[in-house]
């Protein structure tokens, strides 16, 4: 089977792009990202964002650090005899655990929601040898914020907050670089002649 022909091929492609190693929620991000009202406006835009709530982020740190605080003192046996006669002091920790995993995988598929809009803007850019952040900032920014809701501003904003994951961009950019040229020849189409070599993310490589 022709890696063109394989539904498996598209599929895993697919789950690529929606893989939660794109994209960085750690709780240092997470501030960077609360601490700065431009990236806060940014992330905002991202759609569905605004269904989560207000404050989601500084809910999600604030969850995890008095989860994290709660921990300890139950480990170390630090706990006030108030806190130790609570009977419910386990189901708290529990709580407190679940909802902080919970709010941090909200904020992590909005932000991948916006990674899987990336293949779109790729597909329909010409540009193939440029890396993707070049395409992005200098070559097609009104394509950029028409497909994602993003502006180049914003973008090198959450570049610089370390929000993507530079390393899972560039496989992911080439594994479409590379279906997508597949695809064409499987239709009988020679896309990009000449083409030698791919931008990925924010590198080039040789077309093999």
């Amino acid at each position: 089977m022709t890696f063109a022909g394989s539904g498996a091929s598209a599929t895993l492609l697919a789950r690529k792009w929606e893989s939660a190693l794109l994209v960085n929620v750690d709780n240092d991000t997470l501030r960077r990202i609360l601490d700065n009202p431009e990236a806060m406006a940014a992330v905002e835009r991202i759609e569905g964002w605004r269904s989560l709530g207000d404050n989601i982020t500084e809910t999600i740190i604030n969850k995890s650090d008095k989860f994290k605080d709660l921990k300890k003192k139950a480990k170390d046996g630090d706990l006030t005899e108030k806190e130790k006669e609570k009977e419910k002091e386990k189901k708290v920790l529990t709580d407190e655990e679940e909802e902080y995993k919970s709010k941090r995988k909200l904020v992590q598929e909005k932000l991948i929601k916006f990674a899987t809009r990336i293949p779109a803007f790729m597909y329909l850019t010409d540009f193939r040898e440029n890396t993707l952040q070049d395409v992005i900032t200098k070559l097609e920014p009104d394509l950029f914020l028409t497909v994602t809701g993003l502006t180049v501003k914003d973008f090198h904003l959450l570049v610089r907050l370390k929000v993507f994951n530079t390393e899972q961009m560039n496989q992911a950019v080439f594994a479409f670089r590379r279906y997508e040229d597949a695809s064409l020849r499987y239709t009988g189409i020679e896309s990009h002649e000449g083409l030698r070599h791919y931008g990925l993310y924010d590198t080039v490589v040789a077309k093999v």
